[in-house]
């Protein structure tokens, strides 16, 4: 690197501990990305893609044959009965919202079981008592909540208890991710151990959020007893090429409702141009595994290193990773605001804006956000993003590649202990 960036000798030689302190970590990680590159090459030749299935549609969409075989390519990589992947899906709140929608009908209760949902989903559930956006409380839907242990993990025996209080609860609802908060990531088999019991007293749909944990484990919480899983596009499964979208995938009753929601009841899943966006989804899709692999392995060396300069990461080195997210707890907003701003000065795009903290929609406090990225707020790219608010924890993500991701991080600690060298 010497030949092209420049680093403090203290930054090389914590570079150099922490990346053989990573290396036996990043053997498993190579380990599951072989294994989950070869179920999508696979979900890939056993529907016969050919290049027709990349043609443009236009106007309705009827019978696009690349939109239909590529629900069938992520359904059968994700173990699912069915799915749905789609372009016109905004954002990940915008797929789970359909989702939840697709199923819940007026007085209905919708039970979160991994305590409060991450900060954007809250509006379109309407917990904060927002009226009139057409939120589901606004249709006559309820919710409720079953808060994790203090150790931060599911309660079984609550979740039971809370199903059995009330039958109206269609649906249990699992975010796999610890959003903004340094509780552990779910895996897909705590998910499989809570889908059981949930099953063994109610007829309740088990959704999940899924972003952030595509293609992390050899296996997806729809292969493990979940009837619904939902994520975005700009994530671990759009591979750094797809350029918007989200996707669906589950149970087949439950997708087709979900299609309805998503277009009108009627038509569902039979419409809607794909406008030449396939190739691109495609594509996305294909590399994904390898792309979530990098994402991961990038996590791993910016734990070790800023378990170097003192910091506590969370998950921590050794610890298992469920998905592509890394918590660093670094005590202060200043530190915070100097590692966005060493993370933006190593991405392709944008290296030279200056990230400042600001009043984003859909956060209740200031956040600072680093993403110098080909696509708009894609987070399998390298990103970063902190709420200025105690623990003050940076939460960063994704890496096309590890090669070029560990320059980022690397400028980010850099900037981090001239911070504090200044102090």
């Amino acid at each position: 690197m010497k030949h092209f960036f420049t680093f403090s000798e203290t930054v090389q030689q914590l570079a150099e501990k922490a990346e053989t302190r990573a290396k036996p970590y990043f053997e498993q990680i190579e380990k599951n990305t072989e294994y989950n590159q070869q179920k999508v090459l696979s979900a890939f030749i056993h529907n016969r893609i050919d290049e027709a299935c990349f043609g443009a549609t236009t106007g309705y969409g009827y019978s696009d044959r690349g939109r239909e075989a590529l629900d069938k390519v992520v359904a059968e990589s994700f173990g699912a009965e069915d799915a749905l992947i789609r372009h016109s899906f905004s954002c990940g709140t915008h797929t789970l919202g359909t989702a939840l929608f697709g199923v819940l009908r007026p007085g209905d209760t919708m039970l979160s079981v991994t305590g409060r949902p991450y900060d954007t989903i809250c509006p379109v559930i309407g917990i904060a008592g927002e009226k009139g956006q057409g939120s589901l409380a606004d249709f006559g839907i309820h919710y409720k909540q079953v808060d994790l242990t203090g150790e931060g993990k599911l309660d079984l025996d609550g979740i039971q208890d809370a199903l059995r209080a009330d039958p109206t609860v269609r649906l249990v609802y699992f975010q796999r991710s610890r959003g903004y908060t340094l509780r552990p990531s779910l895996s897909a088999e705590e998910i499989g151990r809570a889908a059981e019991a949930v099953k063994k007293v109610s007829d309740a749909v088990v959704m999940v959020d899924n972003c952030y944990g595509e293609f992390v484990q050899t296996v997806e919480p729809t292969e493990t007893g979940a009837d619904l899983i939902a994520g975005s596009l700009i994530k671990n499964p759009g591979g750094g090429i797809a350029p918007c979208g989200g996707y669906i995938a589950g149970k087949k009753e439950w997708i087709e409702q979900c299609a309805y929601r998503m277009t009108v009841p009627g038509l569902g899943r039979e419409v809607g141009a794909s406008l030449g966006n396939n190739r691109e989804l495609f594509m996305g899709f294909f590399n994904a595994p390898h792309v979530t692999g990098e994402a991961l392995k990038t996590a791993v060396f910016a734990a070790a290193l800023f378990e170097q300069m003192g910091f506590s990461p969370t998950p921590a080195v050794d610890e298992p990773r469920r998905d592509i997210i890394q918590a660093l707890r670094l005590q202060n907003p200043e530190n915070l605001i100097a590692f966005c701003r060493g993370i933006q000065s190593g991405s392709p795009v944008d290296s030279f804006v200056t990230p400042e903290p600001w009043d984003m929609p859909g956060y209740p406090c200031q956040v600072i956000m680093a993403a110098g990225a080909f696509t708009m707020g894609s987070s399998i790219e390298l990103s970063a993003d902190a709420p200025l608010r105690e623990p003050y924890a940076v939460w960063m993500q994704g890496g096309l590649n590890y090669h070029s991701a560990k320059v980022g991080i690397l400028r980010a600690a850099e900037e981090v202990l001239k911070r504090q060298s200044r102090t």
